[in-house]
């Protein structure tokens, strides 16, 4: 009997390994050989041992080819009053990203990296944004479904959204990014991420709740409801990849993760950012835990539900500055940072090199 084809997302998770021990081992060992202290440049030290790991060579370069991908979507539960804002903004933030004027436009070429937006289920007709931009190829329907009461894509909608995912990271990765950032844009958004991380922590809804794009008092609330409604209809399926993001996810939650999956699966590394993209981290971890090797963690965002995603993916942030934004914007601040790293443990001398001393002689002979 014939083998039914395996799909894109099987075979992205069935080909995740863990990134290059030996190549980590050679960046622990010329750590301890730079002209330093040990342990002195801190976090910088773990993140060079991490780039070299994911890049298969030590030293490690510089992640000078990176890309944001931002994915779009709107998301039906805003009409719950979860948002501080209408969600005709998802719609006109697109235009103002493709404009250029958006936080990520301006961080990323601060940071010289480019930036892609994909529409995955904005309530909106953005084909006719700008003629040169194609970014509604892959968009799976208009907003979703509410999901408090009712599932926010049907089977089908998820599957599609996952393999999107799976092809933007592959013409990603086959035009040369050696860098993926991904990121959010989407009134609403952080509800079903907050419902994500509130299944897949087996943490009580209340504390997940953030204020999100700055809600008062009674949007708290209002969000608070909205949680823990579409986390009783998600529970039974905290198994299940694909059917948790039909029910509690959406287009852009499900590209995110499937991408985030191919991404390993192409030994490409990713730096995560906010709150949204670490919800479907942890949803990629859910379908294959050696996923996680493939990140690192930017920024922790002001979020509640962000530190539990991080602490259950077991990855420590290189920047904790109050961001809530979304878009990319904390992984493009952080990735100079992530840069330095690289350069320090590829460029520093060693203390051969150098003719530095590595001890101090004190005279004193303990025997």
């Amino acid at each position: 009997m014939t083998e039914a084809p395996r799909t894109p997302l099987q075979a992205a998770l069935d080909g995740i390994d863990y990134p290059d021990s030996d190549s980590a081992h050679a960046a622990k060992v010329r750590q301890a050989e730079l002209t330093k202290p040990a342990g002195s440049l801190g976090l910088l030290e773990e993140l060079s041992i991490w780039a070299s790991s994911v890049q298969g060579r030590c030293p490690p370069h510089s992640f000078e080819r990176t890309r944001v991908v931002v994915f779009a979507g709107d998301h039906g539960i805003a009409a719950a009053g979860v948002s501080a804002y209408p969600a005709e903004v998802t719609a006109q933030m697109v235009g103002n990203i493709l404009a250029g004027g958006a936080a990520v436009s301006v961080l990323a070429a601060a940071a010289d990296a480019g930036v892609r937006l994909v529409d995955m289920s904005v309530d909106a007709d953005t084909s006719q944004e700008v003629s040169r931009s194609d970014i509604s190829r892959y968009k799976v329907r208009r907003s979703t479904g509410r999901i408090d009461t009712e599932d926010a894509l049907t089977a089908n909608e998820a599957e599609r959204a996952i393999e999107a995912g799976i092809r933007v990271a592959d013409e990603e990765i086959d035009a040369g990014v050696e860098l993926l950032i991904a990121g959010d844009l989407g009134i609403g958004n952080t509800t079903p991420a907050s419902v994500l991380v509130s299944v897949l922590t087996d943490t009580e809804p209340i504390k997940v709740v953030g204020r999100g794009t700055g809600i008062d008092d009674a949007g708290w609330i209002r969000k608070c409801a909205a949680i823990r409604d579409a986390r009783r209809r998600a529970w039974p399926h905290r198994d299940d990849l694909s059917r948790l993001l039909a029910i509690a996810g959406g287009a852009d939650l499900a590209a995110m993760t499937g991408f985030l999956l191919q991404a390993a699966n192409r030994r490409t590394p990713v730096l995560l950012d906010g709150l949204v993209v670490s919800a479907a981290a942890l949803t990629a971890q859910l379908g294959n835990p050696r996923v996680v090797r493939w990140f690192q963690a930017a920024h922790l965002s002001a979020e509640p539900a962000h530190d539990l995603a991080l602490r259950r993916l077991g990855l420590t942030p290189v920047l904790d500055l109050g961001m809530r934004l979304g878009e990319g914007t904390g992984a493009l601040v952080a990735l100079p940072i992530l840069r330095a790293a690289t350069r320090t443990l590829a460029e520093m001398s060693t203390f051969d090199e150098a003719a530095v001393s590595t001890s101090v002689s004190t005279g004193f002979d303990p025997a």
